[in-house]
């Protein structure tokens, strides 16, 4: 999508890094160009006013379930483990 007019930030980059720019995964600098664009840009305004939207209702409507401890302390394990570089051990991963 593209409303076709030039702009700093081109539409394509806005909606490839939309959920960055929704759960603020982005550096300040990246939000406030997305933040310029969304001024100049209402196709881009609209998906992300939609966008945002949906992100409320999933929150709203999925959001009280408590998660096990035990679960998220193994998620949370694992992540650990990813970031520090090391291998997670075959045993421990989940095949369907």
């Amino acid at each position: 999508m593209s409303c076709g007019e030039p702009h700093e930030t081109d539409c394509s980059e806005v909606l490839d890094h939309l959920y960055e720019f929704l759960d603020r995964e982005m550096p300040d600098s990246d939000c406030t160009k997305f933040e310029v664009h969304f001024e100049e840009c209402s196709p881009c305004l609209e998906k992300y006013g939609l966008e945002q939207a949906v992100k409320k209702l999933v929150k709203r409507c999925c959001g009280h379930d408590d998660v096990p401890s035990d679960l998220r302390a193994k998620v949370l394990g694992r992540i650990d483990l990813i970031r520090s570089g090391q291998a997670v051990p075959e045993q421990d991963v989940v095949k369907e």
